[in-house]
């Protein structure tokens, strides 16, 4: 019987890698088949050989692009579109790790480029917990919308498990907690309300050579008007974050990944019975992640993040990253 899968390659095996290598082989096997990953760190292949033994090592970039149908890129951010264009040019699709570059001249060029053979990893785009929002705000249960909140903390940055990654996680060029998490919480935005517009931010740099440890901003998507924080040190917890999205007739919001509630008459919050957390509803998005792989690398239509979504998300943390400090 022909395998009509499609034939994934991965360059870069830190922890997204690792994670998305661990779904296709456990949770995708229908529609993706694994060529093989590839990262220039000798460490990092050993730590992929001892958790996936039978996963090929591939030779160098090159030779994960000329194995597979489609790219996945989960390199640091600098390396993004050096890959991805590479894979482009070899008549391959590209799912991309956000943000798309550190050059947002480069980005634009290259979502110019691209068209639609590329994609962008947010997995907002196939959570459970957030299509449990939509189907709330879709039976009416706010109303009609008129404002979001976005809200994260972290005890420290980077945060306990990303350790061994500080060095690029931790500087201002390529790391931060508005590229890493903020970054998603505006996707969520921009796909239920629309483009994002009209920053007005400040962000904090108190450590000399090191990444922002608090953010302030307001903007738009759409329509609605959006506040976003963003501080480390102020909680006990790894990651804390809210996304909300408010009406004339009430609210509902998404906690901590993958928990949606909905604020109740008397103003407490209820919790979807089969919210899960995100711990267990990460192999389930991941699937759905790489399902939507395949059907972008088929030519079929996908619920994935655009290249387009992911750029006009990257100009608005740029900006907020750019912005002066809070006085």
């Amino acid at each position: 019987m022909a395998d009509n899968r499609i034939v994934l390659g991965i360059v870069g095996a830190g922890i997204m890698g690792e994670r998305l290598l661990g779904a296709a082989l456990s949770q995708a096997g229908e529609s993706i088949r694994v060529a093989g990953i590839w990262d220039p760190s000798p460490d990092a292949m050993a730590r992929i050989a001892a958790a996936f033994p039978d996963v090929p090592w591939l030779g160098d970039a090159a030779a994960a692009i000329a194995a597979c149908d489609c790219l996945y890129v989960a390199s640091p951010p600098a390396s993004h579109l050096g890959y991805a264009r590479m894979a482009l040019s070899a008549g391959k699709t590209v799912f991309c790790e956000k943000p798309l570059a550190v050059d947002l001249a480069d980005a634009r060029a290259f979502v110019a480029e691209a068209g639609s053979r590329g994609a962008v990893n947010f997995p907002f785009a196939s959570s459970p917990a957030v299509a449990t929002l939509q189907r709330w705000i879709a039976e009416g249960v706010i109303g009609t919308p008129r404002r979001i909140a976005i809200e994260v903390a972290f005890a420290t940055w980077p945060r306990s498990w990303q350790a061994d990654a500080a060095g690029w996680l931790d500087a201002r060029a390529q790391g931060g907690f508005s590229r890493e998490v903020v970054s998603h919480f505006l996707f969520l935005s921009r796909r239920l309300g629309g483009p994002l517009a009209g920053l007005k931010a400040s962000a904090d740099f108190p450590e000399a050579g090191r990444s922002e440890r608090r953010i302030a901003a307001t903007l738009t998507a759409g329509n609605l008007p959006v506040t976003l924080s963003g501080t480390v040190g102020i909680t006990t917890k790894d990651d804390h974050n809210i996304w909300m999205i408010e009406g004339g007739a009430g609210a509902v919001r998404l906690c901590d990944w993958s928990v949606a509630e909905r604020r109740m008459p008397d103003g407490s919050w209820q919790r979807d019975p089969d919210a899960l957390p995100n711990e267990k509803a990460r192999p389930l998005v991941l699937k759905r992640q790489l399902e939507g792989v395949a059907r972008m690398t088929r030519g079929e239509p996908f619920n994935l993040a655009t290249l387009a979504e992911a750029l006009d998300v990257q100009e608005v943390v740029e900006a907020v990253l750019a912005s002066p400090a809070s006085a």
